[in-house]
């Protein structure tokens, strides 16, 4: 105790240590630096996880291919932003801006802000993740050149050295492989637990489909028995619809729609590839 002899006086932290509410505030004793929102936009075409990329028709990064994004306007918030370049990269409303009421899943990834991850100035970067069906081809826009649909391994094994795709020589541009690993690994380990893999699906679907969508998700085969017994054994977490649809070949299928239960209860474990 601090009364008695040889006792170590302890400093005690004051929040006036590190704001000092007396003194004026002066901005410009701060470096100025901008915010974006990066999107990792996944989907499920021909039973392959693909991500959305765009190439960059401004320097820097100038001609490489990168995640779609932009920088956050002064009278918007985040997920406002996140939106905003949703709707203006691929023309889907998320839903959010639907109320919920259909439209993309869209969830906040994580915050990059390594001091020199964009040779222009101090940019911190906060990344969405969104999932979507099967999406037609994206049209570009704002200063991308073009937009495309890529495999998501190919784009990964391009960011470690890998890339043996004649369309990913580079690459992506900035710290974006890194998102898109964080992002993909970020579905891969949701879907385990959660209902988040419909989000891949169309409003109905049948439970083929929707092992499909863990398969691309996954890249692993998966026993469909096994699979149709685990999803269809959690209450509430698949609801007939009452319809049936032949639209996979053979015998008609019985369809599908999420039901309110949103954790998957046992989880579906990761199989190893």
């Amino acid at each position: 105790m601090s009364g008695e002899a040889g006792a170590v006086e302890r400093p005690v932290y004051r929040q006036g240590d590190d704001y000092d509410h007396a003194m004026p505030y002066d901005p410009s004793a701060f470096p100025p630096f901008a915010v974006t929102v990066d999107l990792v936009v996944l989907t499920v075409r021909k039973d392959a996880l693909c991500s959305l990329v765009v190439r960059r028709g401004e320097p820097p990064y100038q001609g490489r291919w990168a995640l779609p994004g932009g920088f956050v306007r002064d009278d918007e918030g985040l997920e406002a932003a996140a939106s905003r370049e949703l709707a203006e990269e691929t023309g889907l409303r998320s839903q959010a801006a639907e109320g919920h009421r259909g439209g993309a899943h869209l969830e906040q990834l994580a915050t990059y802000g390594a001091p020199q991850r964009d040779p222009r100035m101090r940019v911190v970067s906060v990344a969405y993740l969104v999932l979507a069906p099967d999406l037609p081809s994206p049209v570009a826009g704002g200063d991308a050149r073009s937009a495309r649909w890529a495999p998501s391994d190919a784009l990964l094994d391009a960011s470690e050295g890998l890339g043996r795709d004649a369309e990913q020589q580079a690459p992506l541009a900035f710290d974006h492989g890194q998102i898109l690993q964080d992002g993909v690994e970020r579905a891969r380990s949701k879907i385990e637990y959660s209902s988040l893999a419909t989000a891949f699906c169309p409003p109905e679907f049948t439970v083929g489909e929707l092992r499909r969508v863990y398969e691309a998700v996954w890249g692993v085969a998966l026993d469909p028995r096994n699979f149709h017994r685990k999803v269809t054994g959690t209450p509430g977490f698949l609801v007939p619809t009452g319809g049936t649809t032949t639209r996979q070949g053979g015998r008609p299928a019985q369809l599908f729609r999420t039901g309110e239960a949103t954790v998957l209860n046992p989880p579906m474990l990761r199989p190893e590839a």
